[in-house]
């Protein structure tokens, strides 16, 4: 069966195999076995499944099996920008490595897939000036895929985004996980990001970590822990 998925994460797992987790869209999450070596094939598997690489394969999904073959790999899109860009390379590394943590099921969602998909060839495509955005929007469309949007039709001016029921409130609640004003005020405007629009969003190297911060942590509310990301840091220092 041809299986077409984006790379999202190569883990050794001995001294012959690796494990690639990766998001496909006939199967959702899977782990692929792939053989560590040095000849021309392998060196190029290794390209082809980079983070946010677009590959169609061969293999066949069997009950009870939980890391699968991985025959025949050829690449969906040619990454001229992605691969050899370090600004770019980054940029799919640390939403690679988000993605690994927050797609957990082993349940098909093509329009998820096509999301991902389409946001992959539109970062290696686009020009390297705007890129300094691109990983906040990307986080806030895929929130509303996953259905943890906040809803912005409770926003009004002065109130406070509770950041644990996702809505916008009058006063604070009880508990802590709320932005103050000027803060919630910030969250509505990020709500319009797109990627057509975001290199309007002038942000300072501290602004832009602070929105990148509230993101990361309304995720770890709905979905999962952020808090462990090795890529971050790195990422922070050149946005």
């Amino acid at each position: 069966m041809k299986i077409s998925f984006v790379a999202l994460k190569m883990t050794r797992y001995s001294d012959t195999q690796s494990i690639l987790t990766a998001y496909s869209r006939q199967w959702g999450k899977v782990a692929f076995a792939v053989s560590v070596g040095k000849g021309k094939g392998a060196s190029r598997l290794r390209a082809l499944t980079m983070p946010l690489g677009l590959v169609e394969c061969e293999s066949d999904m069997r009950p009870g099996r939980e890391v699968l073959a991985l025959r025949q790999a050829r690449p969906l899109a040619v990454f001229t920008g992605t691969h050899t860009n370090p600004v770019k390379q980054m940029m799919a590394m640390f939403l690679a490595e988000v993605l690994s943590l927050v797609l957990r099921e082993s349940v098909p969602d093509a329009g998820l897939y096509d999301y991902v998909a389409a946001s992959a060839r539109y970062l290696d495509s686009m020009p390297t000036a705007d890129v300094a955005n691109f990983h906040i929007c990307f986080l806030l469309h895929l929130g509303r895929l996953l259905g943890i949007e906040p809803d912005v039709s409770t926003y009004a001016p002065g109130s406070v985004l509770d950041m644990r029921d996702g809505i916008w409130r009058k006063s604070m609640p009880l508990h802590g996980e709320v932005l103050a004003p000027d803060e919630s005020e910030a969250a509505m405007r990020l709500q319009r990001m797109t990627y057509a629009n975001m290199p309007t969003f002038r942000f300072t190297r501290e602004q832009r970590a602070r929105a990148l911060d509230m993101v990361l942590r309304y995720y770890t509310l709905h979905v999962t822990s952020l808090s462990g990301l090795k890529s971050l840091d790195i990422l922070r220092s050149m946005f």
